[in-house]
């Protein structure tokens, strides 16, 4: 594992501390330039990051060929100690303090090193061939600038309740970008705590396609937690896109 210990300084500045490498499988990870960086923004998902974390473990993709970003977003239950089973296979960020999911997500982005990066959210899960047809049309198309696969929605039980494509449903998460892309728009707009997907999406359509791969790689579990139950919440960030990019934003 590589380690980045992060905490929050007294004027809300983040200040990076050194990185330790943990073992020589750590230092021959870090050493090898990945092809693909995989962001995991976790908080307080101590039930479910084991199995997302297993399930991107199981690509059949090289395992020298890509990194696992885990941001640990000041989680208060017991994720720390299930992460800590995989000290070896991942680069864990850890925020002494929640920060909210934009600003954890854009630490990883930053401290990736590869050329294409995919979100991966710490309740979901995905198929074993995720990395590599994802990786394969980015890699064989130079005119894609991002691509998106459709999904499997499924409960806590992970039985498939149904599939959805991600042209009509879109989600956050199951797009493969080019990491320059994303750097060029500005990464995620901090200050949307929520909705922070949509906003990106906007942005980034603005310059950029995000071409539609027609094969449900992605699991995205639904459950009582990831429902959002702050309505007056959502409805300001609503209202935040609105005012930021206009009524063609809903």
């Amino acid at each position: 594992m590589r380690r980045i210990a992060t905490r929050i300084g007294e004027n809300g500045g983040r200040f990076s501390g050194q990185s330790c490498k943990c073992d020589n499988r750590g230092v021959d990870k870090i050493m090898k330039a990945p092809l693909v960086s995989v962001v995991v923004p976790v908080y307080n998902q101590d039930r479910y990051i084991s199995r997302c974390l297993r399930s991107l473990l199981n690509q059949n993709f090289p395992n020298d060929k890509f990194e696992i970003i885990v941001v640990n977003d000041g989680s208060t239950d017991r994720t720390s100690a299930a992460l800590h089973s995989f000290n070896d296979d991942i680069t864990l960020i850890d925020l002494d303090e929640n920060v909210g999911l934009p600003s954890a997500l854009n630490q990883a982005i930053r401290t990736a090193q590869a050329p294409y990066l995919v979100r991966v959210d710490a309740d979901d899960y995905v198929n074993e061939y995720f990395l590599t047809i994802l990786y394969m049309f980015l890699a064989e198309n130079r005119y894609m600038d991002a691509v998106a696969c459709d999904y499997l929605l499924v409960n806590e039980r992970e039985e498939v309740l149904e599939r959805r494509s991600c042209l009509i449903d879109p989600i956050a998460c199951g797009i493969m970008f080019r990491t320059d892309c994303l750097i060029d728009i500005g990464l995620y707009d901090e200050s949307f705590l929520l909705h922070e997907e949509r906003d990106l999406r906007i942005r980034f359509l603005k310059k950029y396609v995000i071409t539609h791969v027609e094969v449900p790689l992605y699991r995205y579990r639904r459950h009582e937690k990831n429902l959002t139950n702050n309505s007056s919440a959502a409805e300001y960030h609503l209202s935040m896109l609105i005012e930021k990019h206009g009524e063609s934003a809903l």
